[in-house]
């Protein structure tokens, strides 16, 4: 039997990585029942997704779409129009393509797909993976056949959907099943080499580049090499204070971030949604600095539920900034026990079986 599913998701790799592993699993899993999976992608060109969907190997849609604006004005008009452009584009795609379902994963692009889906009746999967929902994915999931959510207890927030399941995150497969020596191997760095990895997300911290370049130029780090994924929007302005620190290596942004976080003695990032759940699989002895100015604080809470059983150090981003980081940075990279012991309690939390429900539970939709 041949199943098909258009999905999408975008604005940041937080929204597209589980996309695409959402995609990737049930490609994979339709084929060892001996079945058929054909999936397309809707998003804009320009994004992200426009990049990375292709690289993943699937067909990429490009519709149209902005994000709303918190409050009315221009910006809202023109993206209710960008909004009822989009929907008329779904509706062809969808008419043409014949889903099973569709499937969103949050940011602005999600809501012309979802919102023309329900409205000829083509059944709309969501997952969520933020501890407090995006506002896209809560516009659209008042009449969704399944909600799938990274964190539990959001049967209020998506009460209006016919089904809510707690599955944890998805990440790619090859988050699992890493090693250390495996990870250098691949990077071409000694193991007797101190690495540390920073990224701020697919779109950059400028309070980690800050520090990462600061710190990369202090005697006591210049035994270290660092690596930092920069992000698309800030790697632009690294080398205007000068030139940069020979043990620094700038990317601006990481693919196999699964070596970097899994090869690094310690890594420093943000704690959204995906971030948290690679960190736990691989595992790796991670910093966290929570985003500040995410929704509800969310990024916090995620970090802290790895602090709490001892599996990453929390650090605000007004601390990084007054520099309290720079010490406890050195104190990790001497301390080899520490640094084994956070990637052990790390791993507590992974959920190695979430792309497993994530199927299970959208082949129910679609098999009904």
């Amino acid at each position: 039997m041949e199943y098909r599913f258009i999905v999408t998701g975008g604005g940041t790799s937080g929204h597209i990585n589980p996309a695409i592993t959402i995609a990737d699993t049930l490609k994979r899993k339709y084929a060892e029942r001996g079945d058929t999976c054909k999936i397309i992608f809707t998003g804009r060109s320009e994004g992200l997704e426009g990049d990375l969907v292709p690289k993943a190997g699937y067909e990429f849609r490009n519709i149209d779409a902005k994000p709303f604006p918190m409050r009315p004005g221009p910006r809202m008009a023109k993206a209710v129009r960008a909004l009822r452009r989009g929907e008329k584009q779904c509706f062809e795609i969808i008419k043409e393509f014949e889903p099973d379902a569709v499937i969103g994963t949050g940011g602005y692009v999600c809501p012309p797909l979802l919102l023309s889906a329900e409205k000829i009746g083509v059944p709309v999967i969501i997952h969520e993976a933020n501890a407090f929902p995006g506002r896209a994915n809560k516009l659209v999931a008042r009449r969704a056949a399944l909600v799938l959510t990274g964190f539990s207890g959001q049967e209020e927030v998506f009460k209006g959907a016919k089904k809510i399941v707690c599955t944890g995150n998805p990440i790619r497969d090859i988050m699992f099943g890493n090693t250390y020596e495996g990870a250098r191997e691949k990077l071409g760095i000694p193991l007797d080499q101190k690495m540390v990895f920073a990224m701020g997300g697919s779109l950059g911290s400028k309070t980690i580049n800050d520090f990462i370049v600061r710190t990369a130029a202090l005697p006591e780090f210049h035994d270290v090499r660092f690596v930092l994924s920069s992000g698309k929007q800030q790697t632009g302005s690294l080398s205007e204070g000068g030139v940069l620190p020979e043990n620094l290596t700038v990317m601006e942004y990481v693919d196999n971030t699964n070596d970097y976080l899994m090869g690094a003695d310690v890594c420093i990032t943000r704690s959204g949604a995906v971030t948290c759940a690679e960190t736990a699989a691989l595992p790796a002895c991670s910093v966290m600095v929570p985003y500040p100015y995410a929704a509800h604080d969310h990024q916090t809470y995620n970090a802290k539920a790895f602090a709490d059983v001892g599996g990453a150090v929390l650090m605000s981003d007004a601390d990084v900034c007054e520099g309290k980081l720079t010490p406890v940075l050195r104190e990790l990279l001497d301390d080899t026990e520490k640094r084994l012991h956070m990637r052990k309690m790390a791993a507590t939390l992974a959920t190695p079986r979430c792309s497993d429900v994530i199927f299970e539970e959208i082949d129910k939709v679609v098999r009904k």
